[in-house]
């Protein structure tokens, strides 16, 4: 490929990226800068013209993406160094996971931090020498600008090649070091999970919730493991910190207070002003923490959240083919929030002076406003507690904000909304199908099956290759990329919750097909666990391998709990080995950093058992009301499996659980088994929990 290439595009005209289905890619398409998706035209040409590639990663719902394209991609000048002198390659780091971890391990080792937008220069074999995140057009406050760092690496390389080679073998060689470690093995076992539960306990926040300072994430794989800690060993403490967190993030304002769901993470430590953007994946991770809450305490204000969010996803995330779609942005208008906060004019110009009084005293809203001269809507203060203050029953103070939310959401909905990236992401989905199936089966609520089961046949229908493998993203018609291991691991998960919520066999056969492809894949025959692309992936500068959470699970910690889950439900020991396996390749880093590795160590405590099974065998008059079913929807039972008999008359899928498991004189009755072996039926509540009680 020549310059002439290059040259055909009309000035003002769209670039490469129109082509292109991700909104965060499209929303680059009529900047000046000649941007390429990564492809291999782009390091061809590269090759081709000897220029170096920049590499900027980010996604649609990231702020200071939206920043820099404004400062810097809109830039004539700017863009002109750009298009004369490298090759410039956009990336939407939500399609491609493999290529961000990559890089992202670069400019980690570069400035020790990271972030969005990433900004990395490479060689045009994709060797990465320098990197950072956000910077301004021009060098102010002691940053350096992006227009002089390109006109320093431009002369780098024409004239300092020998050091740019260098630094990019070095950055190369610490790369493939770093992306799939290996770890020292270790005991794991239930004293890996005691000491693991004391870690997290010392870097709780005993005053806001949480853990850490600020920027405070709600670490939902931390809070599920811990809630399984307290199960286990009995602390109260353990209880008392997870509620306070709970309580404090629902409270707060990285809850959409009028619309239900969570936004990203608190930018302080006590969850008051959130970065606004809403991501599918923390809405489904934080879920089942609610939801499981709700199981243990009954405090209605859990079932509240879990509600709202999940109504939020089905009003506003849910495609009409079933797909759940993958954020919405922070930004309305080009401000930040915006959509979000209120004055307090708006507010009584909108409730009139009595509910706007009693709405602001709830809600934190005042003349100067809470963050930046606005008012983020939070609860600081117990309901109770306000109504004392204004002297009314807590019942009318209930109704006033019943009656204002409504007002002000109708109001909010006339805005204009923030815009919604409607890619559809396999392993997002697969969380989000998880987490429907077991509110639908906790609150025996149709709807959220309902569409758990719409997901699950989009994903049949809309996102298998031609192989049968799966595939990782959906945006207009289009499925793209092979899919990720967690892609694998996250769907195989919701797939099997879907399976245990309906007993529908096709579920469970497709979870084990999927098992099996995750397998032959994805697998290390040399060190155990799992690789984060396939055999077949397009082969980078290195194969990666994903050990600790970050924002969403770890590929390898959802992959072992999926697998426990399967080899519990089929008694397929290769499933259980597999497992198994995969926790003792990182065994070191489950005994030394908890913190890191949440999901994983909800899969150790499935491992640890006891596993067990209660099979419900109900009348047809009864099965949605009995007693016993209730009590079980209600429980939280990690490390036991529920299944309603009704639910498998033809079921091929666990026949050894089900079969000769009959009602006692014609009562609703369980039957609790564990190993294959099962107590005497039981048909009262009081004599189920002195079974399990017994039987620890």
């Amino acid at each position: 490929m020549s310059d002439s290439n290059t040259a055909a595009r009309t000035p003002g005209s769209p670039n490469r990226l129109s082509d292109e289905t991700s909104p965060y890619l499209l929303q680059h398409a009529n900047n000046p800068v000649d941007w390429y998706p990564w492809s291999e035209e782009a390091f061809r040409l590269a090759e081709e013209t000897d220029r170096p590639i920049f590499l900027s990663v980010g996604y649609s719902a990231c702020h200071w993406c939206h920043v820099m394209e404004h400062e810097s991609f809109e830039n004539e000048e700017i863009s002109a160094i750009l298009n004369e002198s490298f090759v410039s390659i956009k990336v939407d780091r939500e399609e491609r996971p493999d290529v961000d971890q990559i890089y992202m391990t670069a400019v980690q080792l570069i400035t020790r931090r990271g972030g969005w937008p990433m900004s990395v220069f490479m060689t045009p074999d994709g060797r990465p020498f320098y990197g950072g995140t956000y910077w301004p057009p021009t060098s102010r406050m002691g940053m350096p600008g992006f227009r002089d760092i390109l006109l320093k690496l431009r002369d780098y390389w024409h004239n300092k090649k020998d050091e740019v080679e260098t630094s990019a073998d070095q950055l190369a060689e610490a790369i493939q070091e770093m992306a799939a470690p290996v770890f020292q093995t270790a005991k794991l076992g239930e004293e890996t999970l005691q000491a693991a539960v004391e870690g997290l306990m010392r870097i709780a926040d005993r005053k806001h919730g949480g853990f850490g300072g600020s920027p405070k994430f709600p670490h939902p794989m931390d809070l599920r493991f811990l809630l399984r800690g307290w199960d286990r060993f009995g602390d109260q403490e353990v209880l008392d910190v997870i509620q306070l967190t709970l309580k404090k993030m629902f409270a707060g304002g990285i809850y959409d207070q009028l619309g239900g769901g969570f936004h990203r993470y608190s930018t302080d430590a006590y969850w008051l002003a959130p970065h606004f953007e809403k991501m599918l994946y923390d809405n489904a991770l934080l879920v089942p923490v609610y939801l499981e809450a709700w199981q243990i305490t009954g405090d209605q204000e859990y079932e509240t959240c879990v509600r709202e969010t999940l109504d939020y996803v089905l009003r506003e995330m849910t495609s009409e083919l079933g797909g759940f779609y993958s954020t919405q942005d922070a930004d309305t208008e080009g401000e930040e929030g915006r959509f979000f906060v209120w004055s307090a004019d708006e507010i009584w110009q909108l409730l009139g002076d009595r509910e706007a009084e009693i709405f602001s005293a709830a809600y934190d809203v005042s003349q100067n406003g809470n963050w930046e001269g606005h008012s983020i809507l939070n609860r600081p203060k117990p309901l109770d507690q306000v109504a004392r203050e204004l002297s009314i029953e807590v019942e009318e103070l209930h109704k006033s904000l019943d009656r204002s939310r409504s007002i002000l959401f109708e109001a909010r909905s006339k805005r204009i909304a923030p815009a919604r990236d409607e890619k559809v992401l396999t392993a997002w989905n697969g969380m989000m199908i998880s987490a429907f199936a077991q509110a639908g089966v906790a609150f025996n609520e149709s709807k959220y099956l309902d569409a758990a089961q719409a997901a699950a046949d989009f994903f049949r229908l809309h996102m298998k290759g031609s192989g049968n493998e799966l595939l990782h993203s959906y945006k207009d018609g289009r499925s793209r990329f092979r899919g990720y291991l967690d892609d694998y691991a996250c769907l195989i998960d919701g797939l099997v919750e879907l399976f245990q919520a309906t007993g529908s066999d096709q579920y469970l056969e497709e979870s084990l097909e999927l098992a099996d492809v995750m397998i032959a894949e994805f697998w290390d025959p040399e060190q155990g666990g799992f690789f984060y692309t396939g055999n077949d992936h397009e082969k980078l500068i290195a194969r990666t391998k994903e050990v600790q959470d970050n924002a969403v699970p770890s590929g390898n910690g959802m992959a072992a709990t999926a697998l426990v889950k399967l080899a519990h439900l089929t008694g397929r020991s290769d499933l259980m080995e597999r497992a198994t396996s995969t926790l003792d390749s990182f065994g070191e880093l489950l005994a030394d950093r908890p913190q890191a590795v949440g999901q994983a160590l909800i899969a150790l405590d499935l491992v640890v058992g006891p596993s067990r099974q209660i099979v419900l065998v109900e009348s047809d008059d009864e099965k949605d009301s009995s007693k016993l079913g209730e009590w079980a929807r209600r429980q939280f039972l990690p490390r036991t499996t529920v299944l309603w008999k009704y639910q498998f008359v033809d079921s091929q899928g666990i026949p050894d659980l089900i079969a000769g498991k009959e009602m006692i004189d014609g009562a609703t009755t369980a039957y609790l088994c564990e190993g294959g072996a099962c107590q005497a039926p039981v048909t009262s509540v009081e004599d189920l929990e002195r079974q399990i009680r017994n039987n620890p």
